[in-house]
């Protein structure tokens, strides 16, 4: 067998958003090097692009949507690819934003959006919020949010999809009036002026998996040792990302612009104590979550509660079993990795 050093490095993507810390922290903090591994990062504008790559060979590795690892192994595309979950990588992260046209003394936490729409909207198009990808949590939770308030989307309102990266320009150019992404694109938005937060994913849906390593099935196949590798190097890379001390050098990691290229005091506001929602102040200890417990560990009931959200908001078929899932997420790969993990 080659040696390591001796094999191309690890193709793997990422997307500039707050949980794509562990990848962040493993490359700058040389985690991947004290594994082993030589991985080279790539910083992509959103899923589609993953998921097209993906499609295509061009990855062996990916932080991504769950929504993702189901559109390729299902063939969703028409065109299927072997892929698989060894790693949850977090939790929570993603919160709804909303113009300052729709004022928070009249949508409230969006008990009163229908009304505001019925009764109040002026624009000559339909009111528009956007999500990260179809197949993403948030698109999942900005349908569970809208239904829970009596708004259907083509009927009330419209949805579009559009790169995380990209929502506050729209949001403040005014071709879009919300959005439901992942930090910090809320942040940017809120503390720029010309949004607001009514609700973050860790209250619409409490403990909800949200980022995976992705991993080609071929790569898992040709240098197992290197995926198990990998999902050690990034589960250490996790649970320095949960500690409360680390966040500090964190925030100045993402804010890096190979990362998110966001200010240090956007990042902070979600990944420090206390998160500006823009019509006050709540705790943000939860809003980001990266390891504790069985949070990491990619089980059937993870993938069930995927799988369920998106059957439930009609984005999926019927006929997938549980050892579609156990294919998928792999608990077997997560407890190797686990058991390669060295001492913090």
């Amino acid at each position: 067998m080659p040696s390591l050093d001796s094999r191309s490095p690890i193709r793997l993507a990422f997307v500039p958003l707050s949980d794509c810390a562990p990848v962040a922290v493993a490359q700058e903090l040389g985690i991947f090097t004290k594994y082993g591994l030589n991985v080279r990062l790539s910083r992509l504008p959103g899923w589609a692009t993953v998921r097209d790559l993906f499609l295509y060979g061009e990855l062996d590795a990916a932080q991504s949507i769950a929504g993702i690892a189901f559109h390729l192994s299902l063939g969703l595309s028409r065109v299927r690819r072997d892929v698989a979950v060894p790693l949850i990588l977090s939790a929570h992260g993603n919160a709804i934003t909303l113009s300052r046209e729709l004022p928070p003394e009249a949508v409230g936490r969006g008990d009163k959006l229908a009304s505001f729409i019925r009764h109040r909207w002026k624009k000559d198009r339909p009111l528009t919020l956007a999500a990260a990808h179809r197949d993403s949590s948030h698109h999942i939770l900005l349908l569970g949010w809208l239904r829970r308030h009596g708004l259907v989307p083509g009927e009330d309102l419209e949805i579009v999809f559009l790169p995380p990266p990209l929502m506050p320009s729209n949001l403040e150019a005014g071709h879009i009036d919300g959005y439901c992404v992942g930090e910090p694109w809320n942040s940017e938005s809120i503390l720029a002026g010309i949004g607001w937060c009514p609700v973050t994913s860790a209250e619409l849906s409490t403990g909800h998996p949200e980022k995976i390593l992705l991993l080609d099935g071929s790569f898992i196949g040709e240098r197992r040792d290197e995926s198990i590798a990998l999902g050690a190097a990034l589960l250490d890379s996790c649970r320095l990302c949960q500690e409360p001390a680390f966040r500090k050098e964190l925030i100045r990691i993402l804010a890096r612009p190979e990362y998110t290229g966001c200010s240090e005091t956007t990042l902070r506001n979600s990944l420090g104590p206390v998160f500006n929602t823009g019509h006050g102040e709540i705790d943000a200890s939860r809003l980001h979550l990266f390891y504790g417990g069985d949070l990491n560990c990619p089980t059937v009931e993870k993938a069930s509660w995927f799988l369920s959200s998106m059957r439930g908001a009609n984005l999926l078929p019927e006929d997938i079993t549980a050892s579609t899932l156990t294919r998928l997420y792999r608990r077997d790969l997560y407890k190797l990795s686990e058991n390669a993990l060295l001492p913090a």
